[in-house]
């Protein structure tokens, strides 16, 4: 009986420790707000096609950023924009320089048909109370948002109106359960919402704020680990660039 009660405790103690290391091996990547939707599909594919697991951890790019320099344990981090991946490597958190892996499409959006056309004018009207944006310091496509209101001239305008989002997650919270009549967001969450909510959207016109160029680094905790560099490899292939395009991001 204690021979077998003995069996029992190893065979325990041996699929705790397989549990734990299991977790220990994945890969931890520091991944924009706005993959939150499609982080989930690379996370997949990726697996799929190498038998590698990511923990994915999504926050805003300037938040993140501030942990990964904190000293937080992740191995690759995939940013909004590449100011904040090249202080990073800039500071010495990250292994080699910066690589772009995406560009990102700014729109405006509602959950109501309000007719985008001129949407400048639309927001400083009557039936346009909250604006939804992400916080501007710490959120590329808040920031973009920002450029592009004051590009039309109506940014000191609606300032009232304005709800800053922590993320870009929190602003599409904020659009697709109606909090706001209308938000600035990517054209991802396009795609994350279908078979969700209907949504009405108009993309903002490039020339209006400065280019999302999306930025990717390997982490100095990451370094000289052979499957976050698989990961990295895989977030530039082609694979995953048809997988970016169908969210509506530009690979080309």
């Amino acid at each position: 009986m204690k021979t077998n009660q003995f069996q029992k405790r190893l065979i325990l103690l041996v699929g705790c420790l397989l549990i734990s290391i299991s977790s220990f091996a994945q890969i931890k990547v520091a991944a924009a707000a706005n993959l939150q939707g499609i982080i989930k599909v690379l996370k997949e594919d990726f697996a799929k096609k190498t038998g590698i697991a990511i923990d994915p951890i999504i926050g805003s790019s300037g938040n993140l950023s501030t942990q990964i320099q904190n000293g937080a344990p992740f191995d690759v981090f995939l940013s909004a924009d590449m100011n904040f991946a090249q202080k990073l490597f800039d500071g010495g958190f990250a292994q080699k320089k910066p690589v772009v892996y995406a560009s990102g499409s700014l729109i405006i959006c509602s959950t109501q048909n309000l007719g985008f056309e001129n949407w400048e004018r639309l927001l400083l009207t009557p039936a346009i109370k909250k604006i939804a944006i992400a916080n501007p310091t710490i959120a590329p496509y808040g920031k973009a948002a920002e450029e592009a209101l004051k590009a039309k001239g109506v940014l000191s305008e609606i300032k009232s109106k304005t709800v800053y989002g922590e993320s870009i997650a929190q602003v599409n919270t904020y659009i697709t359960t109606s909090v706001v009549e209308v938000g600035f967001t990517t054209q991802a969450l396009i795609k994350d919402a279908a078979n969700k909510t209907t949504l009405y959207y108009k993309v903002i016109d490039p020339k209006l704020y400065s280019p999302i160029q999306q930025g990717m680094v390997v982490l100095k905790h990451g370094s000289g680990n052979a499957d976050a560099e698989k990961f990295y490899q895989y977030i530039l292939s082609a694979d995953a660039k048809k997988i970016f395009k169908e969210y509506g991001y530009n690979v080309d």
